[in-house]
């Protein structure tokens, strides 16, 4: 019995809250008449472009060489590879206890907050970096990525001259995080 009804369960009509739930606009009926003949019903998707109107438009696609040519594998470079590698992770690990320290024992000492001061400027610059090197590729969008990297640069420079100015003309990193926690 159950194998006989199978086929009409899935020839049913939709059900109201189905029809509602559709992706597809249909006017109804009393609002269909007041519509302009050139206006037709969409297609409405969440974060999707239309069919007509792109987002954004694909970028310039090339196409060097042919399939059966290898990649070429760049030369190795200790300074952009394992050694770069080391050195992020090493400012990584540093910022911990310099974070805690100030606040644990009790001092503020100003040749510690500057420390911290640098290692976050560094640090937030080389993860600033990272992703404009993802997602910016030298060779679909060269122009785009040296104005990122130059701007990146700039206001590397920015924040490591306010954070100086902050550091010597006012009362530094850690007493203005103190204070805020404890307002």
């Amino acid at each position: 019995m159950a194998s006989l009804m199978r086929p009409t369960v899935f020839r049913q009509a939709p059900t109201a809250s189905q029809r509602m739930m559709s992706a597809f606009v249909r006017p109804s009926t009393a609002m269909g008449q007041f519509k302009p003949a050139f206006q037709k019903s969409t297609r409405v998707a969440a974060f999707h472009a239309t069919q007509r109107n792109q987002i954004l438009p694909p970028l310039p696609q090339k196409i060097i060489g042919t399939a059966n040519e290898p990649v070429p594998v760049p030369n190795p470079d200790y300074t952009h590879g394992s050694y770069h590698w080391s050195f992020e992770r090493i400012v990584s690990a540093g910022l911990i206890p310099l974070t805690i320290a100030p606040f644990a024992a009790g001092s503020l000492n100003p040749v510690t907050d500057s420390i911290l001061c640098a290692l976050l400027v560094v640090h937030s610059h080389i993860g600033f970096e990272s992703c404009v090197i993802d997602y910016f590729p030298k060779k679909r969008v060269p122009f785009v990525r040296n104005a990122a990297m130059w701007a990146l640069r700039a206001g590397t420079v920015l924040l490591g001259v306010a954070l100086y100015s902050f550091e010597t003309n006012d009362v530094g990193v850690t007493e203005a995080v103190r204070r805020l926690w404890t307002a």
